[in-house]
C-alpha cells in the first residue's frame, strides 16, 4: 500500500466531506420540502454536486496512487448532462398536470388545422 502525500489525502478527504454533505442535504431536502416544484431541486443537488464531488475524490485518489482511471469522468459527464434535463422534464410534467382542462385551448374544427397552408 502506497503512502500518499498529506496534501493529496487532504484534498481527497475534503472532496469526500463535500460530496457527503451535498448528498445528505439533497436527501433531507427531498424528505422535508413540500410540493413537487420545490422537491425537484433536492435530488438534482444531490446528484450533481454530491455525487460529482465523490467522483472527483475518486479521480484524485486514482491519479495519486498511480492507477489513473477516467471511468469516473464519463460517469460525471453523463450525470451532469442528464440530471438537469430530468429535473426540467419533471417540472414540465408537473406544470401540465396541474393545469385545468378548461384552461387549454380547443383546436379548430376544420380538418386541416395541423397542416401548413399558403391559402
Amino acid at each position: 500500500m502506497t503512502t500518499l502525500p498529506f496534501i493529496t489525502e487532504l484534498v481527497v478527504s475534503v472532496l469526500l466531506l463535500i460530496g457527503a454533505s451535498f448528498t445528505l442535504a439533497g436527501s433531507l431536502g427531498l424528505l422535508k420540502l413540500s410540493g413537487a416544484m420545490s422537491r425537484i431541486h433536492a435530488p438534482t443537488l444531490a446528484a450533481t454536486l454530491g455525487v460529482g464531488s465523490l467522483l472527483l475524490a475518486s479521480i484524485v485518489y486514482s491519479f495519486a496512487t498511480g492507477m489513473p482511471s477516467l471511468h469516473e469522468m464519463l460517469v460525471m459527464a453523463f450525470l451532469f448532462v442528464t440530471a438537469p434535463i430530468t429535473a426540467n422534464f419533471i417540472a414540465k410534467v408537473h406544470l401540465h398536470r396541474s393545469r385545468d382542462v378548461a384552461d387549454l385551448h380547443q383546436p379548430p374544427t376544420d380538418k386541416i388545422w395541423a397542416t401548413h397552408s399558403d391559402t
